[in-house]
């Protein structure tokens, strides 16, 4: 299984990027995937997450800005981020758990290598 994270960049605040994670050797359909973010000095913070049903979930931090999806077709895992801002700063993770139900105590059996998102003022 391999999880690989593309997308990132430098933009100011306001700016837009839309985070890409391609997924080998799983069908993200059936799995519960999601999105994490860590900033240096920082604990992880998970971001968003879909699960097997389709059914999404965002952090109040990014809601309203940030959209998760996922394309089955080409078993990609989308984060689309708009009205970035600085503290959206950060190494941005997609991770898959071996469980149809995302939530609280799910354990995110693969990573990503991360992709950098940097929001300047």
């Amino acid at each position: 299984v391999q999880l690989v994270e593309f997308g990132g960049g430098s933009v100011q605040s306001g700016g837009s990027l839309r985070l890409s994670c391609a997924a080998f050797g799983l069908s993200i359909r059936w799995w519960c995937i999601g999105w994490f973010r860590q900033a240096p000095g920082k604990e992880r913070e998970e971001v968003a997450f879909i699960d097997s049903n389709g059914k999404t979930s965002h952090a109040d931090s990014v809601k309203g800005r940030f959209t998760i999806s996922q394309d089955d077709a080409k078993n990609t895992l989308y984060l689309q981020m708009n009205n970035l801002k600085p503290e959206d700063t950060a190494m941005y993770y997609c991770a898959a758990a071996r469980t149809r139900s995302c939530g609280p105590g799910v354990n995110y059996n693969y990573w990503g290598q991360g992709t950098q998102v940097t929001v300047s003022s």
